[in-house]
């Protein structure tokens, strides 16, 4: 074998490696993504079931990974109390225990974490409620033809929100700073 084919074949092999590498790295990325993630709510789940613990509050505790995130979900019996005074009024207490959680995140893995924290289906209930308000603020744009703001809300519900406009064929943007973040829905 010459020196130049010897060359091309080492440089073949090479390149089989670098794709095989890279093929291998991607799936690697995933798998480490979602251990990320996993990682991410176990150290939310213990974080919680200490407050709960502390505060003397029954609850469970549910992780589940999805759509690049991880959902963390409080539920107790119907009987048992103290849940609901870590929703608080319209969601602030648990928005506040939702950063607490995500910096508890934080300070263990030195990234920044995006996870859901609900608490006995608040957020799914809110949900509904907000895709209520949207088709509502939807609904008035094409019958008056003008622009409708809505009230301040935090930046997961502006998501859901921006989301439900969206999919009715409309268009929404957020204005204002700090508490006072709110969207606009218009027409165009």
């Amino acid at each position: 074998m010459s020196a130049e084919s010897t060359e091309h074949a080492f440089s073949e092999e090479i390149e089989d490696q670098d794709e095989s590498v890279d093929s291998a790295s991607s799936a690697g990325a995933k798998v480490s993504a979602v251990s990320r993630l996993e990682e991410e709510g176990d150290i939310a789940a213990d974080y919680l079931e200490e407050l709960l613990d502390i505060a003397d509050i029954d609850g469970d505790i549910d992780i589940e990974v999805r759509n690049g995130r991880t959902y963390i979900s409080i539920v107790a019996d119907e009987e048992a109390e103290g849940l609901e005074g870590l929703v608080g009024e319209d969601g602030e207490v648990l928005e506040a225990l939702q950063e607490l959680t995500r910096l508890a995140v934080l300070s263990a893995t030195e990234n920044r974490s995006r996870l859901v924290l609900d608490i006995n289906g608040y957020r799914k209930e809110r949900s509904g409620h907000l895709q209520k308000i949207a088709e509502d603020a939807a609904a008035s744009v094409r019958e008056t033809g003008k622009s409708v703001a809505l009230e301040p809300m935090s930046a997961y519900e502006r998501k859901i929100v921006h989301d439900a406009v969206a999919d009715l064929g409309l268009v929404s943007e957020s204005e204002g700073e700090g508490a006072g973040r709110h969207i606009v829905v218009s027409a165009n």
